[in-house]
């Protein structure tokens, strides 16, 4: 029947599918047209009606209102997904704040004649570490030394909420609230026990007597040498943090209750009234209601009767004011540029918030062949990652100082392993005191499921030409990992190890062996890598901008961040959807987040770093403790 039908009728059955697929192309291109005529037509209404500009009254009170993380630069987000939630008010999964916005509205508020208070209202502040903390502190210290008080309210205080709450004038915490200061600890997940369960085989390669990234792998606890070395860094970042809390609050370190006995003790004399103990130890200075707070204000500051509350503007609305949405730069200006490098350290090109070796080395070669650029800061805040993306940025910023352009790196919360990789090479590095650094090591690992395998009834076998075919294709993954192969592994990493040696001891011309002394996989903060040579001066972001404008002998110069900018599409379709989500016209449905996602989000970042890993040699500068809770 095939071949009649064949031999009869040739060309129906090609024809018939020929007319569908047109007729498909035609009903699907115009549905895109007419719906990008629709969102064109949207947006341009959306421009026209657009709302008027944010005022402030003669007298206000900003509200620093700071919703999110804070954090040196901000994850990529789908552009749609962003102008979706931006235009219907919905929340983001994981809302983040720049520092540097933060720091210039204070700023820019202390300078403001119409600003006589400020509000620290940071309930909904979900992380900040005390380098980020202390930079926007530096900015509220300036804005009461011009004479403006500055009041923190809140119904519950984190450690990081309570530390940026300890530079106001007067701390409130509302009746039933709870200030809770836990001090410092690093506890990862150990799968040891449950790999064994599952009949999977762990292979390490590292060289590090601290080393501990793989750890959680290899045993089911922290071994001693991992807890030695972590206690002294925790230790250190605690004290600096109770001695500074304790100065602002005018009351003695030992204040901190540190032990279940002695927090039960003053909690018991407080009848278990946790508001009552905040009060009794003189953490905070009232107990208000939100009205009471409120009408507190009004007095200050007048009354917007409208809205029944105090004259304010809130953290957002005044940076709408502040900062331009589209900053113009200056072509006629030289530039200190600044390249962020936040987030683990991976292969290739990758989004804000990941730093790619290919996407980031762009960045800096943008300020390499950018003529009014004269120096250059790199801002790190990263673990580290894949040691052949972190060399591949690291010749990136040689070129730089090859060109006779200048570079800084400025340390952020974490700048080690991978991070400290790509800061050596800077003719300058600065950190906070609070720094965690160093862990200068480096590891491979590898899981097999030969076990697995077998327990299932299923086997690979096969034939190659040499003794080495499969091995890049993934054979041992279910053959086993055979000892020479091992050991061709683990001579890698040596000579991984001794390559990270002499990249530091060249760059911060030091002596090889005591590198290594100092190396070993062992994390320190910025005051003791200073000490011990790692870095060159403790100091912030803006210590770091000025030190690169001054070793490129400039006098007047802008500060421009280089960052990754959008494509066509991207733009187009955050322009589109913004505008039709700021004019209201879409739907509060396409803004519900899956019940399922929710469900899965915490095992899911318990994961997201070693899914990022993508090292063509499989080799690794990471430093997992480096996470603080």
């Amino acid at each position: 029947m095939g071949n009649f039908m064949s031999e009869q009728k040739p060309g129906v059955i090609g024809s018939f599918f020929r007319f569908i697929y047109q007729a498909f192309r035609f009903v699907r291109n115009t549905v895109l047209n007419l719906l990008f005529l629709i969102l064109l037509t949207i947006f341009v209404v959306a421009i026209m009606q657009e709302e008027d500009q944010v005022t402030v009254t003669d007298k206000a009170a900003l509200v620093l209102n700071i919703d999110g993380a804070l954090v040196e630069e901000k994850t990529w987000v789908d552009p749609l997904s962003k102008a979706i939630n931006q235009g219907t008010g919905s929340a983001e999964e994981n809302p983040e704040v720049l520092v540097r916005d933060v720091v210039k509205v204070v700023r820019e508020a202390t300078k403001d004649s119409r600003i006589q208070a400020m509000v620290l209202r940071l309930d909904e502040m979900s992380s900040g570490s005390m380098d980020k903390l202390q930079a926007i502190g530096v900015e509220l210290e300036k804005f009461k030394a011009a004479g403006k008080k500055i009041y923190a309210t809140g119904s519950y205080y984190t450690q990081g909420q309570y530390f940026l709450a300890s530079y106001a004038d007067s701390i409130n915490l509302q009746p039933m609230g709870t200030v809770m200061l836990e001090g410092y600890g690093t506890y990862p997940m150990y799968y040891k026990a449950a790999l064994e369960k599952l009949q999977i085989s762990t292979h390490v390669f590292k060289v590090g007597t601290y080393k501990s990234a793989v750890e959680p792998f290899t045993r089911n606890d922290m071994s001693p040498e991992a807890k030695e070395a972590n206690k002294a860094w925790l230790d250190e970042l605690w004290g600096t943090y109770k001695q500074q809390v304790a100065a602002r609050r005018g009351f003695d370190v030992n204040n901190f209750d540190e032990t279940y006995a002695s927090l039960l003790a003053r909690l018991k004399a407080a009848d278990g009234d946790m508001t009552k103990y905040a009060l009794d130890a003189k953490l905070v200075d009232t107990s208000k209601t939100r009205q009471e707070f409120r009408k507190d204000l009004i007095e200050i500051v007048g009354e917007d009767k409208e809205n029944h509350t105090f004259n304010q503007v809130n953290f957002d609305d005044y940076l709408s004011l502040v900062q331009p949405k589209h900053a113009m730069v200056n072509p006629l200006t030289d530039k200190v540029a600044i390249v962020v490098a936040r987030g683990s350290i991976i292969d290739g090109k990758a989004k804000a918030g990941t730093i790619g070796g290919d996407s980031t080395s762009d960045l800096l070669r943008r300020a390499r062949e950018d003529d009014k650029v004269k120096a250059v800061v790199l801002r790190i805040d990263s673990g580290g990652g894949s040691a052949f993306a972190s060399e591949v940025i690291a010749e990136e910023i040689r070129a730089l100082k090859a060109a006779g352009k200048p570079v800084v790196a400025s340390m952020g919360a974490v700048a080690a392993s991978g991070g400290y990789w790509i800061a050596a090479p800077a003719d300058e590095i600065y950190a906070a005191p609070t720094t965690i650094t160093g862990s200068i090591g480096i590891f491979a690992l590898l899981h097999t499921a030969e076990n697995v395998m077998s327990t299932i009834g299923v086997n690979v076998d096969g034939v190659g030409t040499t003794e080495l075919s499969g091995l890049s294709s993934g054979v041992p993954l279910f053959k086993g990992l055979r000892p020479e192969a091992a050991e061709l592994l683990q001579s890698s990493i040596n000579h991984g190890y001794d390559q990270f040696l002499t990249h530091v001891a060249t760059n911060r011309k030091m002596d090889k062996a005591a590198v290594d002394k100092i190396a070993q996989g062992r994390v320190w903060t910025g005051k003791k890598a200073l000490e011990l040579g790692l870095v060159d001066k403790l100091g912030t972001f803006e210590d770091a901008i000025a030190a690169a404008a001054e070793k490129a002998s400039l006098k007047q110069y802008d500060v421009q961040v280089i960052e990754q900018e959008l494509s066509e599409e991207e733009q187009l379709m955050q322009n589109l959807f913004g505008a039709a989500a700021n004019a209201g016209l879409l739907p509060q449905s396409l803004t519900e987040q899956s019940p399922l996602k929710k469900l899965f989000a915490a095992a899911e970042q318990q994961f997201a770093v070693l899914s990022k890993f993508n090292d063509p040699n499989g080799v690794y500068a990471f430093c997992f403790s480096c996470t603080i809770e």
